[in-house]
C-alpha cells in the first residue's frame, strides 16, 4: 500500500488506530426471573459463565429475580430489563383486559412441555385433581403466573377455586416443602423439578397431572419488549444461541454444568454427604433437560420453538375452563418464531467435544 495518497495515509492510521483499541465492552443483558433459580433450570447461565459461552457471544448476563411474573412483566415492558423469563398466561390475558397489551414478545420456549404438577404427601387420600375439593393448595406466591393454568386444571374436574378449594401462598422450594410436610397445606403446586428435589430429600409424594390438553402449552419462555425484538435482533439471536448452546453442555456433561451452578451460587450448595448430592443434582438437571429438550416420546425438540398449534388448544381449554372470556387470540403477536434458526447456528459436535472436556 502506498502512504503518498493522503486518503490512502488516513485509512492506514485509522485501521492500525482500531487493531490497537481496547475490545469493546460486552453488551449487557439483565434476565428478570419469576422464581429463584434452582440448579435444574440456573446451570445453563453458570455453564454459560464458566465455558465462556456468554462471553463468546460478546454478552455480559445477569439474572433478577422478582416475587412471580406479575412483578417481572412491568421490569419487562417498562424496558428496566432487557428479558424476561415468565409464564405465558399472564401475557395472553393482557389482550382480555380490556387496556393496550403488554407491548411485549416471546422469542424463545424454554420450556415447551408443561412440567407443573400437583404434589400431595404419598399417603394422602388425594389421589385426583377431583379429591382436592376442600383442600389448601400451596404456592410460591399468589403473584405466580402459573396459578390460572392450575385453576383451569381444577376446573376440569368439576372444582372451583375460590370457593371449594384455595391456593396459599407458601413460599418457593424449601419453605414449600416444609409446609407440605407439617401438612399446612394439602398438596403443592409446583414445577417437576421442585418435586424432583423434594422427593430427594427423603419424602415420598404422589403427583397428580394436569388433563392431557394442558401438557405442550407454553411454559416459561424468554421474553422482550418489541422494541428490542425489532431494534436489537442481533442482540436476541446471540443469547438465544449462547443460552442453547449452555443447554447442550448441561445435556452431555451435566456433572461440570452442577458444579459450575454451585461455583456461581455457593449458598444453593446443599451440606452434607458432596458426593451423593452431586449424584443427586446431576439427575435433576439431567430430568429437566430431558423433558425440555426432547418430546415425552424421546424426539429431539428444536430449541426455543414454539408450537403454536398446541398452544391454541390450550388457549382453547383455558377460556372452556373460565380462564379467558374467549379463545380468540393474536398468537402471533405474543409468540416468534423468527429467531429459532439463528439458536442452533453453531458447531453442535465441537461444542459437545468442549463439553465433555469440561471439568
Amino acid at each position: 500500500m502506498s502512504f503518498k495518497q493522503p486518503a490512502a495515509r488516513a485509512a492506514a492510521l485509522t485501521l492500525l488506530a482500531a487493531c490497537a483499541a481496547p475490545a469493546f465492552a460486552l453488551d449487557e443483558v439483565t434476565v428478570a426471573l419469576a422464581i429463584p433459580p434452582a440448579v435444574h433450570d440456573g446451570a445453563p447461565y453458570a455453564a454459560a459463565e464458566e465455558l465462556g459461552l456468554f462471553k463468546e457471544a460478546n454478552l455480559s448476563v445477569k439474572t433478577i429475580v422478582f416475587q412471580g411474573a406479575g412483578a417481572l412483566l412491568p421490569q419487562v415492558a417498562g424496558k428496566r430489563v432487557t428479558f424476561g423469563y415468565p409464564t405465558s398466561e399472564p401475557v395472553i390475558a393482557s389482550y382480555f383486559s380490556g387496556k393496550d397489551p403488554l407491548p411485549l414478545r416471546y422469542f424463545y420456549n424454554g420450556v415447551p412441555g408443561n412440567t407443573m404438577e400437583f404434589a400431595v404427601l404419598a399417603d394422602s387420600p388425594i389421589k385426583t385433581l377431583a379429591d382436592l375439593k376442600g383442600k389448601q393448595i400451596g404456592v410460591g406466591a399468589l403473584t405466580w403466573g402459573t396459578i390460572p393454568g392450575g385453576r383451569a386444571a381444577l376446573r376440569t374436574a368439576g372444582l372451583e377455586p375460590g370457593k371449594n378449594v384455595e391456593y396459599v401462598a407458601v413460599g418457593a422450594l424449601g419453605a414449600g416443602f416444609q409446609a407440605l410436610r407439617t401438612h399446612k397445606v394439602d398438596a403443592l403446586n409446583f414445577n417437576s423439578s421442585w418435586d424432583d428435589q423434594l422427593e430427594f430429600s427423603g419424602v415420598k409424594i404422589r403427583r397428580i397431572a394436569y388433563p392431557a390438553v394442558f401438557q405442550e402449552t407454553a411454559g416459561n419462555g424468554f421474553i422482550a419488549h418489541v422494541d428490542t425484538l425489532r431494534d436489537q435482533p442481533d442482540l436476541v439471536r446471540r443469547f438465544g444461541r449462547a443460552y442453547t448452546q449452555a443447554q447442550f453442555v448441561c445435556e452431555a456433561n451435566p456433572t461440570f454444568c452442577v458444579k459450575a451452578f454451585w461455583k456461581h451460587n455457593p449458598e444453593s450448595k446443599p451440606a452434607g454427604d458432596e458426593a451423593k448430592n452431586l449424584a443427586e443434582a446431576t439427575e435433576l438437571l439431567s430430568r429437566r433437560l430431558r423433558r425440555v429438550l426432547h418430546t415425552p416420546d424421546g424426539a429431539a425438540r428444536v430449541p426455543g420453538q414454539y408450537d403454536l398449534v398446541a398452544i391454541q388448544r390450550g388457549i382453547d381449554a383455558m377460556a372452556k375452563a373460565g380462564e379467558y372470556p374467549s379463545a380468540d387470540v393474536p398468537l402471533q403477536k405474543i409468540f416468534g418464531n423468527e429467531f429459532v434458526p439463528a439458536f442452533t447456528d453453531f458447531d453442535r459436535a465441537a461444542l459437545l467435544r468442549r463439553a465433555k472436556a469440561a471439568q
